[in-house]
């Protein structure tokens, strides 16, 4: 009711325009955000070719399929692998990548996120119902104005034969952070 009312002087007060607004709203509704980065991480898990473009150069391979723009401008690709899960964090503020993944939500951006993230990722990912496997390492990314980071999941079991439309409803904007896995089939 805030945002609204603040919205509704803005406007009253010829400061916004309407117009604007409502592109901005379906910029981030609907061209930006994580079906951007799930449509990226599908690709990977179907194609070879482009799985090792992304991990050998994350900016320009998505930056290719039309993924770029405000907070995308450096992006390297972490991959999960069963002996390491990735997990990102902007421990100064919160870089993040928008082009991909859409505005980041307010628990990446909290002082205790970006606090516990490096001093105890595994307490913070169970808070998550993230549990690894024993022996599975950890690594935990700080993403900066400089460098964002996106973790390419390791494709769900059972998902052999699917298509990339099929395999980016099973990924999550929480298993691109490496705060979640992406869904079962």
């Amino acid at each position: 009711m805030r945002v609204k009312a603040l919205e509704t002087l803005l406007v009253e007060k010829g400061l916004v325009d309407p117009a604007a607004l409502d592109e901005i709203i379906d910029t981030y509704q609907n061209r930006i955000g994580p079906k951007n980065g799930a449509i990226v991480v599908a690709k990977a898990w179907c194609d070879p070719a482009f799985r090792s473009a992304l991990l050998t150069n994350g900016t320009k391979a998505v930056s290719d399929l039309g993924f770029y723009g405000r907070q995308g401008e450096h992006i390297t690709i972490v991959e999960n692998t069963p002996e390491q899960h990735n997990m990102v964090v902007c421990t100064l503020c919160s870089c993040y990548p928008w082009p991909l993944l859409g505005i980041p939500p307010s628990w990446y951006k909290s002082d205790a996120y970006r606090a516990r993230a490096v001093r105890d990722p595994r307490a913070v990912l169970a808070e998550f119902a993230v549990t690894l496997p024993e022996g599975q390492a950890v690594r935990v990314w700080d993403s900066t104005a400089e460098m964002r980071y996106l973790v390419l999941p390791m494709r769900p079991k059972g998902t052999e034969g699917w298509s990339q439309e099929m395999l980016a409803e099973l990924v999550t904007r929480d298993s691109m952070v490496g705060t979640g896995l992406p869904k079962s089939p």
